[in-house]
């Protein structure tokens, strides 16, 4: 990096943290510590969900998600609008009402103590493991792109988010969400102008969004039905619907961006102001990736964008093999770049039979291109085989490193850290809450005073910093980083959704039966997961529905003893 990039990346870093502990000085009450005195308007709100939401693994694994797949992902998003309404209707309301600091507050009032308890427990597992990929996910891509140290990168995202979250609580994490938004949103904007803007002066935009199209990356909408296929329309409005319920109307790390607004109408407003921008923002960040692969077709990309991985290779006794795949690679590129050129050509003279043969032999060249990468990576995986072979985390990375101008580098590096920041300040704000509130102060120490429990909120949000960072050092990648959240995610989800599904509209289920019945849906859930191809999304609609089948069978199973158990 140049000295404008370091000047760019800590200028930036060090606002917003600055920012963050100015602005929220002061916390004097647990009220203001963890709900943030309520003063939060709804574009706030609306800004802090996205940013939470918006993940460095989002802007380092769906651009390279798009250039390995295409636009389908965005499906994944599809129900979200959907639940925000739904959540604002139902949910908002009765959270206000009960004046409650957590989501799970709702759940003793409704049920008992153990199923508030279970399903914060729920909760904190999957989100501490998901803070802990928060961090990992940048880190281990920065330190190998930068040649940092993996545990000094962990260490240097984790302490940022420590001292301001700690620092100012709630209100300090949506406050700096604003800035970090800013930045995050305008260095992809950047990005996306600067990949269309270094594409060869003959091709121009429309051509490059027409050759995308032949080459299959704009498949946006799928109607096809398949319970194995991950991204399809069907997938997307009944497990997104449901991902996006569990997600926003009962996690903790989102909840509590809403539960701090004004009144009903800011929060709603804000969790509307979400809806309606975050299908518009994933597809910007997906077509950005697009954009990338159409500049990989007219520019030599690399056999394999983890480039110190495949360089390990040359060390070894492989490294003969490896350099001739290069070459291979090498002569298949300047075929395919003729290729794609002859496609450009077909495509502005409207012929469909030169367009079809075109389109006929780029295919070939890239079918034959894909034998060699993937060559490479059985390569690695022999000479080096702790490596990871999958590398489209690396994509997006790898373009900005190489061909952005000096400022700009350093301008996208922050976009990166400023989201790891963002979201998992969200994350340990609500894992500590839910720990004080639930756990804590209901089951531990119930009888201190108010102080007591605002320190304990910056001891278990700095410990809960603190065993992200580990879980980060010690952990590994899972297969494409922004999926491995969204499956931890919905392997718990579902079940808490049904949880509190049952809690506001079953009223003829009671605490021991949906108790029960939450223990029983998440067992189904894991031998999914563990035991069949079942798509990741559908787990959110199977605990869903498993929670609720069981507890109205138990709950008729238990008749009225179950009430009284209840009771």
């Amino acid at each position: 990096m140049r000295l404008l990039d370091w000047i760019v990346l800590l200028g930036t870093l060090g606002f917003i943290v600055s920012y963050g502990v100015w602005k929220t000085r002061g916390s004097k009450d647990i009220e203001g510590y963890l709900k943030g005195d309520n003063s939060m308007k709804w574009w706030t709100i609306g800004l802090s969900i996205m940013a939470t939401q918006a993940s460095a693994i989002t802007f380092l694994s769906t651009p390279g998600q798009a250039y390995e797949d295409g636009m389908r992902f965005v499906q994944f998003y599809f129900g979200l609008p959907i639940a925000m309404v739904i959540i604002s209707i139902t949910v908002i309301p009765i959270f206000y009402r009960l004046k409650v600091y957590t989501a799970y507050e709702f759940l003793e009032s409704r049920f008992d103590l153990k199923t508030r308890s279970l399903a914060a427990l729920l909760f904190l597992i999957q989100r501490g493991l998901a803070a802990g990929i928060t961090i990992y996910a940048p880190a281990i891509i920065l330190s190998t792109i930068l040649g940092w140290n993996l545990t000094a990168t962990n260490m240097l995202i984790g302490i940022l988010v420590i001292i301001y979250t700690v620092s100012g609580g709630t209100k300090a994490v949506s406050v700096t969400q604003k800035q970090q938004m800013a930045v995050m949103m305008g260095g992809m904007l950047v990005a996306g102008f600067m990949v269309v803007r270094y594409l060869p002066e003959s091709v121009s935009f429309g051509d490059a969004v027409a050759v995308a199209g032949k080459m299959g990356k704009m498949n946006v909408v799928d109607f096809s039905f398949d319970w194995n296929d991950r991204y399809n329309f069907w997938s997307g409005m009944t497990g997104g619907l449901f991902l996006a319920l569990s997600y926003f109307g009962t996690d903790q790390s989102q909840v509590a961006r809403y539960l701090g607004g004004k009144s009903v109408a800011e929060s709603r407003l804000g969790l509307l102001f979400n809806g309606l921008l975050k299908i518009p923002m994933q597809f910007i960040i997906l077509f950005i990736g697009v954009m990338v692969f159409v500049f990989y077709q007219f520019n030599q990309p690399p056999l394999f964008f983890n480039e110190s991985a495949k360089d390990k290779v040359y060390a070894t006794e492989f490294a003969p093999e490896m350099e001739a795949l290069e070459e291979q690679h090498t002569v298949l590129f300047n075929q395919k770049q003729e290729a794609v050129h002859g496609l450009v050509a077909a495509l502005r003279t409207d012929d469909e039979t030169a367009i079809a043969a075109a389109q006929a032999e780029v295919q070939g060249i890239t079918d034959a291109s894909k034998v060699v990468r993937n060559d490479a990576k059985a390569l690695i995986a022999k000479a080096t085989p702790d490596a990871e072979t999958k590398d489209t985390d690396y994509v997006f990375i790898s373009f900005v490193m190489k061909y952005l101008p000096a400022g700009l580098v350093g301008l996208l590096l922050a976009v990166i850290f400023s989201a790891a920041m963002s979201s998992t300040a969200s994350e340990l704000n609500a894992l500590a809450s839910t720990t004080v509130v639930d756990i804590y102060k209901r089951s531990v120490k119930k009888d201190k005073d108010n102080f007591h429990y605002l320190r304990a909120s910056r001891v278990f949000t700095a410990a809960w910093g603190t065993l992200a960072i580990i879980f980060a050092t010690y952990a590994s990648l899972l297969d494409n980083l922004i999926q491995a959240v969204n499956i931890i995610g919905s392997i718990f989800y579902g079940t808490i959704l049904g949880i509190f599904l049952v809690a506001f509209y079953v009223k003829y289920i009671k605490g021991h039966a949906v108790f029960i019945a939450a223990l029983m849906a998440e067992a189904v859930v894991l031998y999914c997961h563990f035991y069949t191809d079942i798509a990741f999304l559908w787990f959110n609609v199977i605990g869903c529905v498993a929670v609720l089948v069981f507890g109205a069978i138990i709950q008729f199973v238990m008749g009225e003893k179950g009430e009284n158990l209840a009771d």
